[in-house]
């Protein structure tokens, strides 16, 4: 089913602020005994681990700068997730944050066993926060990201949001600055599959949606892949 270094004031905190815990462990913060066997969801996340991380290692020749951070501990009974940074004429642009969820009895709103929950940051133009477009263009640079990578993907949502951010006080002499904020999430699922129990990592191919998250990340920046529709003026970044 298809459906830094040189940050500025105001720009989007540390990813690794979040509630979160260890990558690729349970939420539940337990490590597997030494010595003893891991369970089939145990086994199975540990393999979407190596899947998602071999997707990030993929993306190695690009213009990003990536790191392990801490995952929610909340949304899901195991959970790892990546950060990326970009950068352009030496400051932060854009920044991302891509949680990969895992439920072996999955929850309400899923439609399966895994979950992927994206976050992307980057700055803009005032001309074009004001743009009316802005959100509609900002949710088609995942969806095209998506429909050109991978087999599958069901349940989306999402919203894209407008950020302004002025100074006062101390900080009263900065120029105001704003900024494009995209939250989503969504199940990946198998070519043709309806998602409702699909826990097989080579028909999921989650390497795939780090790839996905990639180009949406890239064209908020400024750095739009080929295909994808771009709102910065000419001539621009």
């Amino acid at each position: 089913m298809r459906s830094g270094t040189g940050r500025r004031s105001g720009a989007a905190p540390s990813l690794a602020a979040a509630p979160a815990q260890a990558r690729g462990t349970p939420a539940g913060g337990k490590g597997q005994p030494a010595g003893s066997a891991a369970t089939p969801a145990e086994a199975t996340f540990a393999a979407a681990v190596a899947a998602f991380t071999a997707g990030r290692d993929a993306q190695a020749d690009r213009d990003f700068s990536f790191e392990d951070v801490p995952a929610p501990k909340r949304l899901a009974p195991y959970a790892t997730a990546v950060a990326a940074t970009v950068q352009r004429d030496g400051a932060d642009v854009a920044w991302g944050r891509l949680v990969l969820l895992y439920d072996p009895d999955g929850q309400d709103g899923w439609g399966g066993a895994f979950r992927l929950v994206a976050y992307i940051r980057a700055d803009v133009e005032p001309e074009m926060a004001a743009d009316p477009l802005l959100g509609e263009v900002g949710w088609s640079w995942l969806s095209e990201a998506l429909d050109a990578h991978v087999p599958g993907y069901a349940v989306p949502s999402g919203t894209v949001t407008r950020v302004i951010t002025e100074g006062f006080g101390a900080k009263r002499d900065e120029l105001p600055l704003t900024g494009f904020e995209l939250r989503a999430s969504w199940s990946p699922t198998g070519p043709g599959s309806s998602g409702a129990a699909d826990v097989d990592l080579d028909t999921l191919d989650l390497s795939a949606h780090i790839s996905a998250w990639c180009d949406c990340l890239s064209a908020a920046a400024g750095l739009e892949p080929p295909g994808t529709r771009a709102l910065r003026p000419p001539g621009r970044g």
